[in-house]
């Protein structure tokens, strides 16, 4: 049977015809090309952190403090790195976590219809974003029968929340992303020395203006007086959720409700008491607030304390390697954003495409070579802190 390790085949093989791959397979090397490539206002956006960036680095850094030890004379040959996750079998443990501004970050506006077709195109789900430049029902209608998530900005307007919510569910996202941590933005020096923040300008912002409970607080449709409605979109911007809320969260949808941005365990304890049916271990990949611990730190006590709800998980996340160690220490799914969406950039569906492919071959072939054949087994052997 085939598997995403034979990818490193495929390239050898090109390269005796002299094809190298047009976007590159490590995250160095293509965060490189992508600076280059993108403009810098989308830039500053796509890679700056809150403050002065110490947690963002150490999102990525920490993982270079857990390891795994190799297993030998294990029968690698056949390798399975499925997953169960809400019902749904997917092919991998990996998804595009929901970024903002995938819209803009290709040329044609289309990022989130192209980040659609990149998961059809690998089968890893997308989690789409409130923020987007398409509506949610043409990246669902892009998607096909690929499934997706969608991730959802509680609006201070709750007939506006619960109307995204119902859209979301008609357009055929398989479950709610409830983000928790951004219900006001945190300090971002790199858009702020810019006076930028790509929202207030008009984009991202399609899922809004195409929402018939949005358009009826405006005195003009958003085509005509765009200005307006950008104000009534940041006035109405962010709604504080407590414990409390769960009720109506989980009233407004049959589908799963799955919590992100816990971090702490008695957190974890809670949401699962209080119904939610995935737990996302997350801070943001540090966008939201500086100086906390490394996220994937945090992840063994979240697990821990999850029982038997899933557990997905995200920030840092920048090479295979990187999401074999998730799943070691207990994730069930693991998220992948900046690497994706600088893919995008560069070369649209198709380099978002490359970048996943790239990490599920390493991914594979560091499971092969280390005697994991499965993700159980991965789980089994567990990451040591070293």
């Amino acid at each position: 049977m085939p598997h995403y390790g034979d990818l490193q085949n495929e390239i050898y093989g090109a390269g005796l015809r002299g094809v190298v791959p047009k976007v590159p397979v490590d995250f160095a090397t293509l965060e490189k090309r992508a600076t280059a490539a993108m403009p810098p206002h989308i830039l500053s956006y796509l890679q700056g952190g809150c403050g002065d960036e110490f947690t963002q680095d150490q999102n990525a850094a920490a993982f270079r403090h857990w390891g795994m030890t190799p297993r030998m004379m294990v029968d690698c040959t056949k390798r399975d790195l499925s997953i169960e996750l809400f019902g749904l079998t997917l092919p991998s443990p990996l998804f595009m976590v929901p970024i903002g501004i995938n819209g803009i970050c290709t040329q044609d506006g289309h990022g989130d219809l192209a980040a659609a077709r990149a998961s059809v195109l690998t089968g890893v789900p997308v989690m789409a974003s409130t923020l987007s430049n398409d509506p949610m029902e043409t990246v669902a209608e892009t998607l096909g029968d690929q499934p997706g998530f969608f991730q959802l900005y509680t609006s201070k307007n709750k007939e506006l929340t619960e109307s995204l919510v119902s859209r979301a569910e008609a357009a055929g996202f398989k479950a709610i992303v409830v983000t928790l941590d951004t219900w006001v933005t945190g300090w971002r020096p790199r858009d702020l020395n810019a006076a930028n923040f790509p929202q207030l300008r008009g984009a991202v912002l399609m899922n809004y203006f195409s929402d018939p409970v949005f358009r009826s607080l405006l005195p003009k449709p958003p085509e005509e007086d765009p200005a307006t409605a950008i104000g009534t979109w940041a006035a109405t911007f962010g709604k504080v959720l407590t414990w409390a809320d769960m009720k109506w969260l989980k009233s407004m949808t049959k589908l799963p409700i799955i919590l992100k941005g816990i971090c702490h365990p008695d957190d974890a304890r809670r949401a699962v008491d209080e119904g939610a049916d995935g737990i996302y271990c997350s801070n943001h990949g540090g966008r939201q607030a500086n100086g906390g611990i490394a996220a994937i730190d945090m992840l063994p006590g979240v697990v821990a304390a999850s029982g038997n709800t899933p557990v997905l998980f995200d920030s840092g996340i920048r090479s295979g390697s990187d999401v074999v160690k998730a799943l070691a220490l207990g994730a069930t799914a693991v998220g992948v954003g900046r690497p994706y969406a600088y893919g995008l950039a560069l070369d649209g569906a198709e380099g978002a495409a490359h970048v996943l492919k790239c990490l599920l071959a390493e991914a594979d072939l560091l499971m092969a070579v280390n005697g994991y054949p499965t993700i159980a087994d991965v789980r089994a052997a567990g990451a040591v802190r070293q």
